[in-house]
């Protein structure tokens, strides 16, 4: 990024960060790792965490012991009904899905899983939602009702049009996430009745949302 006459290091941070996230390049939930811009900038970590401070300001990023700095989410009301329209059709995707899943099938939504737990020891929660969309296209995708699936398909597009990655917020959540999971697999291979396995995907889905809304309820570190 080429410098602006009298702009000093701050400024430019702040200007490169803010386009990026104007553009959606630093979509909503995004991880703003200092070192990694100032490398990109060729400038210290001072200038970037000053520019952080000021985008904090403006309401854009926000700030968090032990999560690090973020860019917010935006439009809060339209993450929450899309989570919970997306509870009840992808609960009831994957409860039809489940007499369709192969042995194979879930052997693949296993080492997904897999992927996921072990991602947990150095987080990445842009990652970790990537593999968390695979593992659970592996159970709707199925679907003989293609109707209720393409309301799954339209969730999942809004929620990228609105986060980056709700684990990014909720870190804590990612660990309860792997374990659900293998639960909803337990339940598939047991040839659960498919209500209960409607309902446990529908709380597995809701849950993910009250650990967001607590984490926004909750009052500043």
């Amino acid at each position: 990024m080429a410098p602006v006459a009298g702009e000093s290091k701050s400024q430019r941070a702040y200007r490169w960060i803010k386009d990026r996230i104007a553009d959606r390049t630093f979509g909503p939930g995004y991880r703003l790792v200092l070192g990694q811009i100032a490398k990109e900038l060729d400038v210290s970590v001072v200038p970037v965490r000053e520019a952080i401070r000021l985008l904090e300001a403006e309401g854009l990023v926000t700030f968090e012991r032990n999560v690090g700095a973020q860019v917010v989410m935006v439009d809060e009301t339209a993450y929450e009904h899309t989570m919970q329209t997306l509870a009840l059709v992808e609960g009831f995707a994957t409860s039809l899905s489940a007499p369709k899943l192969s042995p194979e099938d879930i052997e693949r939504a296993r080492a997904i899983n897999e992927q996921m737990r072990l991602s947990l020891e150095n987080f990445e929660p842009h990652r970790f939602t990537e593999l968390n969309q695979e593992f659970h296209s592996v159970l709707f995708e199925p679907c003989p009702n293609p109707h209720v699936l393409d309301l799954v398909h339209r969730g999942w597009h809004r929620l990228a049009s609105l986060r980056d990655s709700t684990f990014s917020f909720v870190p804590g959540r990612a660990h309860e996430s792997v374990k659900e999971h293998e639960q909803l697999l337990v339940l598939i291979e047991e040839n659960a009745d498919p209500l209960e396995l409607e309902l446990a995907a529908r709380r597995h889905r809701t849950a993910t949302l009250d650990a967001y809304l607590d984490r926004r309820a909750a009052p500043p570190a």
